[in-house]
């Protein structure tokens, strides 16, 4: 991010101490997704009129290349620096339990996978003082929830360490924990940023057992994107998501991919005027500080039978989505790459987020389908836009699909008592 940027940011921060943001749903009842009218919006708005936007950059580097770059965002100072703190703040495991309806003593037996590029030398070490933090039970190599290995399956040679991807890896590993704090965890380690790499540590990753698989980074879509899809991502039985990326409306790949649920990102605040007591908007680029959930029409992979909106003849993203906003970001811990707590966002967050969601609810055999399928087991994200497109759904909140949020963000408590969908494959041809 270049110093003439990160100014501009802060100049607007400084002189605009909060936004009144438009929010989202109003829930009728504590077990049906809620939907949107004139009043509620109205109410909502309320609601974040006094949630202030905070200035945030990217973690890792722009992708070279060849190359993908992770989707973590970290709020900053004033002076474009992160201030590590020495106790928590932002979202904790109970906010998020609560947000999204989650019965955190479900999960036993299933097992997270966390598929980043290079290493984090102190993520078993940065894991441990989050999980004893909030009171969450020890995730150890030791006891057996824990393993870190390479893209080839063995704990060693790891690659090299890198503070940026390192900071991604503590967000993933951290928000796995806070929503499935049963879940195993398997950290597996890319060679590099390159694409076949990682695509490689996701096979490794279905190879070793995994329920669900998250990943939270991206890169431009291109032809060559069609092959790498099926040798990649076709894993019929195992549920592989995908940030849709912070960059605002514009494609990413792999989030495009047929065979991924495609995760998009919210901003989240508590309500007291619902009865599900949150409210959530698209997370969009408030006051230029920067960033926004990916969202837009693929140029190149072939729309899944199960997808049924009409204004874009490809792939759509995303599916679904999870709290991405920094400005009501997560509270992360890792001492490697920013130094200690932090709060973090982006789609990074939104990600490993929904992905144990489908774990504990037992839906880690299932691909994005189940959520067209079951509009009701998803909070209706209608409110918020995530760039220019002349007020279509694929940029801007829409009652029923859109691309920013897809089908909404997980009711836990509804997801747990429904059937499984879409079990098999992609459901669709291929790019073309």
């Amino acid at each position: 991010m270049t110093r003439i940027l990160r100014n501009r940011w802060f100049a607007i921060f400084a002189a605009v101490a909060a936004v009144g943001c438009a929010g989202v749903e109003d829930a009728p009842t504590d077990n049906a997704p809620p939907r949107d009218d004139i009043g509620a919006q109205d109410r909502v708005a309320q609601e974040f009129a006094n949630v202030p936007e905070y200035p945030h950059i990217r973690v890792c580097a722009e992708a070279a290349p060849g190359q993908v770059a992770c989707h973590a965002r970290v709020r900053v100072s004033a002076d474009g620096k992160v201030q590590p703190a020495a106790a928590p703040s932002g979202f904790g495991p109970a906010d998020l339990q609560s947000a999204y309806a989650i019965d955190a003593t479900k999960g036993a037996g299933a097992t997270i996978a966390i598929v980043d590029a290079m290493d984090n030398p102190k993520a078993e070490q940065d894991l441990a003082t989050y999980r004893s933090t909030f009171g969450l039970p020890p995730c150890t190599t030791a006891n057996g929830c824990f393993k870190k290995v390479n893209q080839d399956g063995n704990a060693s040679p790891l690659p090299a360490a890198d503070k940026g991807w390192a900071s991604e890896i503590s967000l993933d590993l951290d928000m796995a924990s806070a929503v499935c704090p049963k879940c195993k965890i398997l950290l597996v380690e890319a060679n590099s940023a390159d694409m076949n790499d990682l695509g490689a540590a996701v096979n490794r990753a279905v190879a070793m057992g995994a329920t669900v698989v998250s990943n939270s980074y991206g890169g431009n879509e291109d032809a060559t994107i069609v092959d790498a899809d099926n040798q990649f991502f076709n894993h019929p039985g195992v549920a592989i998501f995908v940030s849709s990326g912070d960059s605002g409306y514009g494609v990413e790949y792999p989030a495009s991919s047929r065979f991924v649920v495609g995760v998009g990102g919210t901003a989240l605040t508590k309500s007291t005027t619902t009865s599900r007591g949150w409210v959530e908007k698209i997370w969009g680029n408030a006051l230029n500080i920067g960033g926004g959930a990916g969202s837009g029409c693929s140029q190149f992979i072939a729309k899944p039978t199960w997808q049924k909106d009409t204004g874009c003849a490809k792939r759509t993203v995303a599916d679904v989505s999870a709290v991405a906003s920094p400005s009501t970001g997560v509270a992360v811990y890792d001492s490697y790459g920013t130094g200690g707590w932090a709060v973090f966002g982006g789609t990074s967050a939104s990600s490993p987020i929904v992905a144990a969601i489908f774990a504990l609810t037992g839906h880690g055999k299932d691909t994005a389908e189940v959520a067209y399928l079951n509009p009701s087991a998803f909070w209706d994200v209608t409110t918020g836009a995530n760039g220019s497109c002349g007020g279509s759904y694929l940029c801007t909140g829409k009652a029923g699909y859109d691309g920013p949020s897809g089908m909404g963000t997980p009711n836990a408590a509804v997801l747990a008592n429904i059937g499984g969908g879409g079990g098999g494959g992609g459901g669709g041809g291929g790019g073309g």
